[in-house]
This record gives C-alpha cells, sequence and structure tokens, in this order.
C-alpha cells in the first residue's frame, strides 16, 4: 500500500472519529463539540481530495489537461468572479494569441547566446508564426526588464530580434549569464496580470 494511501485511510480515521466524537456529545459540551467541528474543518482544507463528508473524491480529474486551456480557465473564473467586469470588452481571443506567442517562443525559437563582459547578447530567432511571437514579446518584456534594474535593449535581425542585457552589478551580471534567455524572459511578476489585463481588453496582443 502506498504512503498516499496510507495517509488517507488514516485522514478519513481520524474524521470518521472526530465526527463519533460530535455525534456522542450533548449540549454541555459545546467547547469540545466547536474544536473538534474546527479540526474537521482544517483536515478538509488540507485535504483537497476531501469531500464534506470525508470522502476521496479520486475518481474526479482536478487538472486541465493542457496548459493553456488551463490559464485561459483560471482567467475566465476571475472575471466570472469580479461583479464589475465588463463583458463588452473582454477579449479572450487575444489571449489565446498571446498564450500561442508564449509557446513559439519557449519550445521552438532559437537563442544563441554570447556572454558579454557586462551581461549576455542572445540572438532570438525562428521562422513563420515563431518569429511573429518573437516580435511581439522579447521588446515587450525587454522594456520590464528595466523595471527590476537591468538595462535591457532589442534589435531588428531578419529572422528575429538581438536582446542584449546588462547591468552594472557584479553579481547581477552573473545571474544573467545563468539565467540564459528563458530564464531572463520569466523575470518579472506582470506575466499573470499582463493575461487578465489582455483578457479584459484593456490592452491589445503583444
Amino acid at each position: 500500500m502506498s504512503i498516499t494511501w496510507k495517509v488517507g485511510i488514516a485522514a478519513l480515521g481520524l474524521l470518521a472519529a472526530t465526527g463519533y466524537a460530535i455525534a456522542q456529545m450533548g449540549p454541555g459540551d459545546g467547547p469540545m463539540q466547536d474544536h473538534c467541528q474546527m479540526m474537521q474543518k482544517m483536515m478538509r482544507q488540507h485535504m483537497p481530495g476531501m469531500g464534506d463528508h470525508g470522502m476521496m473524491h479520486s475518481g474526479q480529474p482536478r487538472m486541465p489537461g493542457q496548459d493553456a486551456f488551463g490559464a485561459i480557465q483560471e482567467i475566465v473564473r476571475i472575471l466570472e468572479a469580479d461583479e464589475n467586469t465588463d463583458w463588452s470588452k473582454v477579449n479572450i481571443s487575444a489571449l489565446r494569441e498571446h498564450l500561442i506567442d508564449m509557446n513559439e517562443v519557449t519550445l521552438k525559437a532559437v537563442a544563441n547566446e554570447r556572454k558579454l563582459d557586462n551581461g549576455l547578447e542572445i540572438a532570438v530567432i525562428g521562422e513563420g508564426r515563431t518569429l511573429e511571437g518573437i516580435k511581439r514579446m522579447v521588446p515587450a518584456h525587454a522594456r520590464e526588464l528595466g523595471k527590476i534594474g537591468w538595462s535591457a535593449t532589442v534589435e531588428d535581425l531578419p529572422s528575429g530580434v538581438k536582446l542584449i542585457v546588462t547591468s552594472n552589478d557584479a553579481q547581477q551580471v552573473v545571474k544573467i549569464k545563468a539565467l540564459g534567455f528563458m530564464g531572463i524572459m520569466v523575470q518579472g511578476a506582470h506575466h499573470q496580470l499582463h493575461h487578465l489585463a489582455m483578457a479584459k481588453g484593456e490592452f491589445g496582443l503583444h
């Protein structure tokens, strides 16, 4: 029997025990009853597979099956939960196109890196849909890198762009070289907010 199932069985036993204890308590056992009910609630919160009756819902899948699908699903749920969402401006198609760009640049772009004394020079190249994604994503991200104290410039190439990222801080230079192209592309915390704003129709695809 695996450790996961052993933990699940133990949790079920503990939930059942606390449930039995609550059932046996009389009117004068209010504080203890409250404590047991709180324990049950905490266990359910920390074991998402547990239902209201302590059952393991192992037959109900949780993963969306595809990353872009899951990202769009998350954004749609946020929009649905916000009573101020202006559905006349929502543009999920723009978000989908951006996620396609992300997939193309992450998995298909070729990044030829050259180390500089103060940073990194990267020729990011591709064809077709990959090239389109490069042209949109890399210049936009270069503007964000300035917010974390790095200097980033982009030059056009026939089949892509040249991204140059530098710093005056020796420790940051080491970090830039270690991160490489994709490590640099994931820097900053703007991506998720960018996706939400795009879905809201607050700015176009880039």
